[in-house]
């Protein structure tokens, strides 16, 4: 069975399909007039999307790129702008990033960029390109300055979230997808832990579609979704990407508890509260002992919504919301505080 969730954004709305052989499907998501298709991938990535499209009928490419951080970057975008070159791929053209958040990140980008914008359809093959990732538009490639600094909104025409994909994901994939999981009970209170894999999935879509809805550019509300994410992006650059993304946006979140409590926002029973939903995730929240504090902090500095000083998403009496401005200070004592691993 398959459930359908719609990102609504008036005559750019579109459907997020989640469930078991969602990925037979993907032709229905293939625009009108499309002529030929270009699939963006990695070598194992374990549905063959450009398979299921060829048996529909289409002209298929495909262009597979590089793993890790280390390909999220303009030069891989270039790439895959070449090729589109080369395949003389017109505005009637579509570009389907089929993989995890890093192919999808990276496919958007370039069907954003290509004639000005083509259109792009994804294939989410891990838990956290189907939570986060995939859905609502972001696109990005990393500098050395900091990560997904580089960047577009541009929406797909749809997006498969195809739960087989799931059975042989590694453990460490399964925690990177929790981390973005985790993030989603503090922004509704809801209890995702008691619903089914899919269902969990499918509800993650949905809260991050209505947010999407509200502010699909990020002007305001929108913010919430980095939720965790101000520290755990530094964490990734500070480690060199040996923590990944979900990782650290799980010692992500245990720290803004702990800072928004060090702010009056939140009680103790809150910030248990996160810990808990961690722990049950499987989630360390500890900053890795190699992490020096002043240089996290100099990287939060940077983060894309520091616009007065520091500028965290944290928890309060309203609510996650966005908190400009924290003190330096206060930020440090709070990293010098939590437990290392």
């Amino acid at each position: 069975m398959t459930t359908s969730v719609t990102v609504s954004l008036g005559d750019r709305s579109y459907p997020v399909l989640v469930g078991r052989g969602a990925v037979d499907r993907l032709a229905e998501l293939v625009p009108a007039g499309t002529e030929r298709v270009l699939v963006v991938t990695q070598p194992g990535v374990p549905l063959d999307a450009a398979g299921v499209l060829r048996r529909a009928g289409f002209d298929v490419a495909t262009a597979e790129i590089g793993r890790g951080e280390s390909a999220k970057t303009l030069a891989t975008v270039q790439d895959l702008l070449e090729r589109l070159a080369a395949l003389g791929a017109t505005r009637r053209d579509l570009v389907v990033g089929a993989g995890g958040g890093m192919v999808t990140d990276v496919a958007g980008l370039a069907a954003s960029l290509w004639h000005r914008g083509i259109r792009v359809v994804h294939v989410a093959t891990t838990l956290l390109a189907m939570v986060d990732a995939a859905v609502g538009g972001k696109t990005g490639v990393n500098l050395g300055h900091g990560k997904n600094l580089v960047g577009t909104f541009w929406q797909p025409s749809g997006v498969i979230c195809d739960t087989a994909a799931l059975d042989g994901l590694p453990a460490r994939e399964v925690r990177c997808g929790h981390g973005e999981m985790a993030k989603y009970h503090f922004l509704t209170g809801d209890d995702l832990l008691a619903l089914p894999l899919e269902d969990r999935i499918a509800r993650c879509v949905a809260i991050k579609a209505e947010v999407v809805a509200s502010d699909e550019r990020e002007s305001g509300r929108r913010a919430i979704l980095n939720y965790g994410h101000t520290l755990a992006h530094a964490l990734e650059i500070e480690t060199s990407f040996e923590l990944a993304h979900g990782e650290a946006v799980a010692v992500g979140i245990a720290y803004a508890a702990r800072l928004a409590r060090r702010l009056g926002r939140i009680d103790d029973g809150r910030v248990d509260q996160h810990l808990r939903v961690l722990h049950e995730y499987g989630l360390d929240p500890g900053v890795p002992a190699s992490a020096d504090p002043g240089r996290l902090v100099a990287l939060m500095h940077g983060d894309k919504k520091a616009l007065d000083g520091l500028t965290f998403v944290l928890d309060g009496p309203r609510g996650v919301e966005v908190v400009p401005d924290v003190d330096e200070a206060v930020a440090r004592e709070v990293l010098a505080g939590m437990a290392v691993r």
